[in-house]
């Protein structure tokens, strides 16, 4: 079987076109890397967000029992001042 020889256009295409795909593939993996850390990124946020809600939560639960306290408070000096 005689090889058949590709001329020198259509090898320097087929590098070429080798080349372009293998750069596009390694920005592709590049990309899908970067995009996936801001993925993680954004889940720690996430994480630090709900921590802050369920915080948040239970400091107005306090300032709820606070104000209730401060109220009964106000009430009995004014019971007793009324007294005097």
């Amino acid at each position: 079987m005689s090889e058949m020889k590709l001329p020198a256009t259509e090898l320097r295409f087929s590098l070429a076109l080798g080349t372009g795909m293998l750069i596009q593939a390694a920005v592709a993996l590049i990309w899908a890397g970067a995009a996936g850390e801001r993925l993680n990124q954004l889940e720690r946020r996430a994480d630090t967000t709900a921590q802050i809600i369920e915080r948040t939560a239970r400091l107005e639960e306090q300032i709820y029992y606070l104000r209730s306290t401060l109220d009964r408070i106000d009430t009995r000096l004014q019971q007793i001042t009324e007294e005097e």
